[in-house]
């Protein structure tokens, strides 16, 4: 009876290594390399039956688990990053579903899982994610002094933006972003060489950082063209959760297009949204796409763009580029990446042409 306690205590201690097992262990007992093993458990490239029997078998003699909670143990990580979102209703656009697949896919292949946290357009009530079990976090939509952004910075916490950070104890942090100044410069380009000279605008929510880039440019593009910027051609989208706000696009075009004195010829949407609720305005009055007013989407889903009638003309963005960019300036900040990296990386956009701008025979 005196040895029971030893006996015990000693398989418990052994039970308790054979826990901690690491996939170097499983490695050596199974005579291959640490990443023949990750293939094996990944299934990211093909092992033969042989290598795979014996990697599972070794496996099982040091009771090695590949999942989260054994990796956490060993490398002291949480194996998560946080992706924040500020939103206004329940419903994600196109570009907003490219790029959450894109940071999805890309966190996978450094074995990271996603948490995702939308937040209300405004406000930063709910806990913040350095409270969460993550090592790093994405903030998509940034606005000025993001309070997001405030709190990951005061703790410490590594992130990335996609957009630009105007806050202003924030004075280097690594981001993600199209070149949104050129992209405006480019569609009021490709306009004003169609004949379009009265150019309304629906730009996004008033705040945000890429809002505020746009609004510059879109007065910089026209006034290189010798073209006054008039208030009522800008209008930014509502800050509240409200029908307003899923409507946006519609009023305003009804009312400028019955209101202005000028004939405005050519509309720039935000994203597909606001472009449909236009295209109901523009319909609603009587007058036609592109024949009367032209339509521009900056945030195009190329997925639709030829399902309506008439195809849309847009900007590619690329979110899904946007995702999988942020996702690996982030691991880079973590150690999953070595070596040199850019701290500010600029993805490529272009105009993909539709049906829903016209050629003015006056130009």
């Amino acid at each position: 009876m005196n040895n029971l306690p030893r006996t015990s205590g000693l398989r418990l201690e052994q039970e308790r290594k054979l826990s901690m097992a690491k996939i170097d262990d499983v490695a050596r007992l199974a005579g291959v390399s640490k990443g023949t093993v990750s293939n094996v458990f990944s299934q990211k490239r093909p092992t033969s039956k042989k290598v795979t029997e014996r990697v599972l078998k070794a496996s099982k003699e040091l009771n090695y688990v590949p999942n989260h909670i054994a990796r956490s143990l060993v490398t002291k990580k949480t194996m998560a990053i946080g992706l924040t979102i500020p939103h206004g209703n329940f419903f994600f656009s196109a570009f907003h579903n490219q790029f959450i697949n894109g940071v999805v896919l890309e966190a996978s292949r450094y074995g990271y899982r996603v948490l995702l946290d939308m937040l209300p357009v405004l406000e930063v009530k709910t806990p913040s994610l350095t409270s969460y079990p993550i090592d790093g976090a994405i903030v998509l939509g940034p606005t000025e002094e993001d309070e997001r952004i405030r709190l990951l910075h005061m703790n410490g916490m590594p992130f990335v933006t996609v957009g630009k950070i105007l806050n202003g104890q924030v004075k280097e942090a690594p981001t993600v972003n199209n070149d949104n100044i050129q992209i405006v410069h480019d569609i009021c380009d490709y306009l004003i060489a169609r004949g379009h000279v009265n150019l309304m605008f629906l730009n996004a929510t008033e705040g945000m950082t890429v809002s505020v880039e746009r609004k510059a440019a879109f007065i910089e593009a026209l006034a290189k063209h010798r073209i006054a910027v008039r208030d009522a051609m800008h209008h930014y989208k509502p800050r509240i959760q409200s029908e307003q706000y899923l409507r946006y696009g519609y009023a305003e075009t009804i009312r400028v297009l019955r209101e202005s004195e000028e004939k405005v010829t050519a509309i720039i949407a935000d994203d597909d949204r606001a472009a449909f609720n236009a295209m109901n305005a523009i319909q609603d009055l009587g007058l036609r796409i592109p024949e009367d007013i032209s339509l521009f989407v900056i945030c195009v889903d190329l997925s639709m763009m030829h399902q309506t009638v008439p195809p849309l003309t847009g900007m590619d963005l690329q979110p899904s580029e946007l995702g999988a960019q942020s996702v690996k300036l982030l691991m880079h900040k973590l150690g999953s990446i070595e070596g040199d990296y850019p701290n500010h990386i600029i993805i490529a956009s272009k105009i993909v042409e539709g049906a829903s701008v016209l050629q003015r025979l006056n130009h």
